[in-house]
């Protein structure tokens, strides 16, 4: 595991993150099993195979990096909170991972199309608008062919309502209007279902 330096974007963070880190930390490994049963599921509709340089957009405490490096990918988490990265640091002791405190509305430090694949997780819902066409829009440029959006669909809980009103997050906006916000940006974006709440918005570049 490499953690890169970003102190220069530590403007980024946002505070509730920044609090609520240790608490994601107490899930990292439910998380894990979650992530690495979601890609398992997934491999019937899309193959990833082929997409071996990955980067995870708001990669948190690094769940779904470390199951993307298990199965073989060459994986970069991003994440503009440092406590986020710090405990991902830690679960990720001894794992080819790299690390970058970077915020993705700001612009991130990587060339064009350096990666063949994005993956932000849970992230596009707690965005406003045009902060979410501002990571599409800089997904699409440092992505050579494919973006995955995974977040909820309209089947919340008692239990997710509670947690965003906590994260401050736009959750019915984005629900809303999902699709049509990705395809001003991207090509195409597919739904494919991934269990009751969740989805893969499954994004090809223009």
């Amino acid at each position: 595991m490499k953690l890169i330096d970003g102190s220069r974007t530590k403007a980024g963070d946002r505070g509730v993150f920044h609090r609520i880190a240790p608490v994601y930390g107490l899930f990292y490994h439910c998380q894990e099993g979650y992530y690495s049963r979601v890609l398992d599921r997934m491999q019937d509709y899309l193959d990833l195979s082929r997409h071996k340089k990955v980067i995870d957009i708001g990669c948190g405490t690094g769940a779904l990096c470390s199951v993307l490096n298990r199965k073989g990918f060459t994986v970069t988490g991003v994440d503009s909170v440092q406590r986020m990265l710090d405990i991902a640091a830690e679960k990720l002791e001894g794992k080819e991972v790299q690390l970058l405190q970077a915020d993705i509305l700001k612009g991130l430090p990587f060339e064009d199309k350096c990666f063949d694949a994005a993956i932000a997780s849970f992230v596009a819902h707690g965005l406003e608008p045009n902060e979410r066409k501002k990571m599409y829009v800089e997904m699409q440029r440092i992505t050579k062919s494919l973006v995955i959006i995974h977040d909820f669909n309209e089947n919340r809980s008692l239990l997710l309502d509670i947690i965003e009103r906590l994260e401050g997050g736009d959750y019915f906006n984005f629900i809303k209007n999902a699709r049509a916000e990705m395809e001003d940006v991207f090509r195409s974006a597919e739904i494919i279902d991934i269990n009751k709440r969740t989805v893969w918005y499954v994004c090809r570049l223009k």
